[in-house]
C-alpha cells in the first residue's frame, strides 16, 4: 500500500475538486491512501489587483506545478480554465474528467435576469472575457472588478453595492449553491472561458504509475473538446490580458467550436463557429484562431500586448 499526494489550492472550490478526485481514486484503487497537500499560489496571495495586471493564468498553478516537478506531490488538480496554454517541460495533463456545465451564470441581488437589469446597473466580474461580453451586450451597465474566491465574491454582491455578479456555473454547482443562480447566461451573450467546467489532473510525463492510476478518470469527449479549445488558445498565445473565449461541443462524429476575441471595452467582438471531424480537433482550434486573427483579432492582440504579433500567421 502506498500514499498518493494530491496538490491543490486551498480555496473551498479547489479543495472540493481535489476531494472529488481523491474519492474517485479511492474507489478505483482502495489499496492506496490519498492525501491532499494545500499549496498557496501567487493568485491566492494577490487579491486586490485584476489578474490581467499581474500575469494572468499561471498565477493559480505555478507553485503547484513546482511541487509536482520536485516530487512533493504526485498529481495536481486544477480548474482547466486556469491552465496556461503551454505546460512546463516534464508535465502533462494525465486525465480530464467529465465536464460540469461550462456556462457562466448571473447571480442578481434583486432577481433580475441580465436583460432586465436596470440601466446603469453595477455588475461584478473577475475576468476581462466576462467584462467585455457583458459590456458588448449591455453598453449601459458598468462592470466592476471582482477578485476573491467564490464565497468572497458572493459576499461582495451584498457589501459593495453591486446589482449582480457573473460566475462560472460549475463552481457554484460544485459548492452546493445552485439555488443562488438567477440565470444561466446563454453562449450568445457569454461564451465560456477555454476549459471552463472541466478539471485538469496534471502529472509528471514520465510517471507511468500515476498515469495508469488516473487513466480511468479520463472522459474522451471532454478531453477532445478541451484539447480543441486549448489549441485555439495556444494559437492566440492567450492569457488573461485579452478577452478570449471558446467552447467546443463533441457530437457523435464531429466537433463544433465557437471562438471569440474581443476588445477589452466590448466595443468590438469577433466571433466564429466551425466544425470538423473528431480527429481534427486541434487543427480546428488553430483554424479558428487564424480566422479570428484575419477578421481583426491580430490588431486587438497587438494593441493589448503592445507588440507586433509576428509569429501568428494568418
Amino acid at each position: 500500500m502506498g500514499i498518493i499526494k494530491i496538490g491543490t489550492r486551498g480555496s473551498a472550490l479547489a479543495v472540493w475538486q481535489a476531494e472529488w478526485v481523491r474519492s474517485q481514486l479511492l474507489a478505483l484503487h482502495p489499496e492506496y491512501e490519498v492525501e491532499l497537500v494545500k499549496i498557496k499560489t501567487t493568485g491566492d496571495k494577490i487579491q486586490d489587483v485584476p489578474l490581467a495586471q499581474v500575469g494572468g493564468k499561471g498565477l493559480f498553478v505555478k507553485e503547484i506545478e513546482t511541487a509536482l516537478l520536485e516530487g512533493r506531490v504526485d498529481l495536481a488538480v486544477h480548474s482547466m480554465k486556469d491552465m496556461p496554454a503551454e505546460l512546463p517541460p516534464g508535465l502533462c495533463i494525465g486525465a480530464v474528467p467529465e465536464r460540469e456545465n461550462p456556462l457562466d451564470v448571473l447571480i442578481s441581488r434583486n432577481g433580475h435576469a441580465f436583460k432586465d437589469l436596470p440601466e446603469g446597473a453595477r455588475v461584478g466580474s473577475s475576468s476581462l472575457r466576462r467584462c467585455a461580453q457583458a459590456r458588448h451586450a449591455r453598453p449601459d451597465i458598468t462592470v466592476h472588478s471582482l477578485r476573491g474566491n467564490l464565497d468572497t465574491r458572493l459576499r461582495k454582491l451584498e457589501t459593495e453595492g453591486l446589482d449582480a455578479i457573473v460566475l462560472a456555473a460549475a463552481g457554484v454547482k460544485r459548492l452546493g449553491l445552485k439555488d443562488r443562480i438567477t440565470e444561466y447566461l446563454p453562449e450568445t451573450i457569454m461564451l465560456p472561458a477555454i476549459g471552463q467546467g472541466a478539471l485538469s489532473i496534471e502529472i509528471r510525463e514520465e510517471d507511468e504509475a500515476i498515469h495508469s492510476l488516473t487513466a480511468a478518470m479520463d472522459h474522451r469527449d471532454t478531453r477532445l473538446a478541451v484539447e480543441t479549445e486549448r489549441a485555439f488558445l495556444a494559437r492566440l498565445e492567450g492569457g488573461c490580458q485579452v478577452p478570449i473565449a471558446g467552447h467546443a461541443k463533441v457530437t457523435e462524429n464531429s466537433i463544433v467550436l465557437t471562438g471569440l476575441v474581443a476588445e477589452v471595452d466590448g466595443s468590438l467582438l469577433l466571433r466564429e463557429t466551425i466544425s470538423g471531424p473528431l480527429e481534427q480537433g486541434k487543427k480546428l482550434g488553430v483554424e479558428m484562431a487564424d480566422r479570428l486573427l484575419e477578421k481583426g483579432g491580430r490588431e486587438i492582440l497587438e494593441k493589448v500586448y503592445g507588440k507586433a504579433v509576428q509569429d501568428l500567421r494568418i
